[in-house]
C-alpha cells in the first residue's frame, strides 16, 4: 500500500508540472523540456556508458538554435530526417537477435537525435502560426497516459498473448490492443474540444502516438535489459528514472511532428 501510495503521489506531481507548464507559459514548457531533456540524456549516458559531457553541450547548442533562434524550415526538415533515421535505425537494434556494439560515435549520435532531438520537437509541436497550442500538446500527452494507463489495466485483467517477451516479459497483446482502443476513444472525446484537427486526424494521431509510443518504450526496455538494470533512474519514487517516464513520448514525438505537418500540408 505504501509503494502504491508513493507512485501514486509521484504521478501526480508529475502530471501537475507538465501541465501547470503548459498552461503556465510556453517558456515554461520549454525550459521543463530542455531540464527533462538533460535529465534523459544523463540516464542514457550512464546505461550505454558514454564518458564525458559533450553530449550536454551538443544537446544544449542544438535545442537553443532550434526553439530559440531559427525556423527555418529547410533546418527543420534536415533535424527530422536525421532523428527519424536514427529512429529507424534502433527499430532495426530493437528487433535484432544478434548482439550489437554501438561505437562512441553511434552513441553520441543516438543520445543526441533520439533523446535530444525527441525532447526538441516535442517542444515544437505546439508552436503554430506564431501561436502556443496549449490543448494540442495537452492532448498528446492524455493520448500517451490513456494508452499506457489502460494497456496495464487490459494487460493485466485479460492479457495471454505475450508481445516481445525476450525484450518486456510483462507485456501483451491484449494490453496493447486495450490502450490502442482506448487512447482511440480519448481522441474522439478531445476532437470535440481541440478543433484544430478533425475526428479523423485524432484518431490517426492516437494510431501513430501508440504505435511509436510503445516501440519507444520497448527501446529503452532493450537497453536496460542490456545493461542489466530495471530502472534508468531513481529520481522519481516508484517510476525510476524520468527516462522511464518519457520513454513513448521521446520516441513518439518526431513521428508526431511530422504528422501534424503532413496534416497541415494536406489542409
Amino acid at each position: 500500500m505504501k509503494e502504491v501510495l508513493r507512485r501514486a503521489l509521484t504521478g501526480v506531481i508529475y502530471v501537475v508540472l507538465l501541465l501547470g507548464s503548459v498552461f503556465l507559459s510556453s517558456d515554461a514548457f520549454d525550459f521543463l523540456f530542455m531540464v527533462f531533456g538533460l535529465g534523459c540524456l544523463y540516464e542514457f549516458k550512464r546505461i550505454v556508458r558514454i564518458k564525458g559531457y559533450h553530449i550536454f553541450i551538443a544537446y544544449l547548442a542544438i535545442w537553443w538554435v532550434f526553439i530559440h533562434i531559427t525556423q527555418h524550415a529547410l533546418s527543420i526538415t534536415i533535424l527530422l530526417v536525421l532523428t527519424l533515421a536514427i529512429n529507424l535505425g534502433l527499430m532495426a537494434f530493437l528487433f535484432s537477435k544478434k548482439k550489437i556494439r554501438f561505437t562512441k560515435v553511434q552513441k553520441f549520435c543516438i543520445a543526441v537525435l533520439y533523446i535530444g532531438g525527441g525532447c526538441i520537437f516535442l517542444t515544437m509541436i505546439p508552436y503554430k502560426e506564431n501561436g502556443f497550442a496549449k490543448f494540442l500538446i495537452m492532448g498528446l500527452f492524455i493520448l500517451i497516459w490513456v494508452n499506457d494507463t489502460f494497456a496495464y489495466l487490459v494487460g493485466k485483467s485479460m492479457g495471454r498473448t505475450k508481445l516481445f517477451p525476450s525484450v518486456s516479459p510483462k507485456k501483451t497483446v491484449e494490453g496493447s490492443l486495450g490502450g490502442l482502443i482506448f487512447a482511440c476513444v480519448a481522441a474522439y472525446i478531445m476532437a470535440r474540444y481541440e478543433t484544430s484537427l478533425t475526428l479523423f486526424q485524432w484518431i490517426l494521431l492516437a494510431i501513430v502516438l501508440v504505435i511509436a509510443g510503445n516501440l519507444g518504450d520497448l527501446l529503452e526496455s532493450k537497453f536496460k535489459r542490456l545493461a542489466k538494470v530495471k530502472d534508468s533512474g531513481a529520481i522519481l519514487p516508484g517510476h525510476g528514472g524520468i527516462w522511464d517516464r518519457l520513454d513513448s513520448l521521446i520516441f513518439a514525438a518526431p513521428f508526431a511532428y511530422l504528422t501534424l505537418n503532413i496534416f497541415s500540408y494536406v489542409s
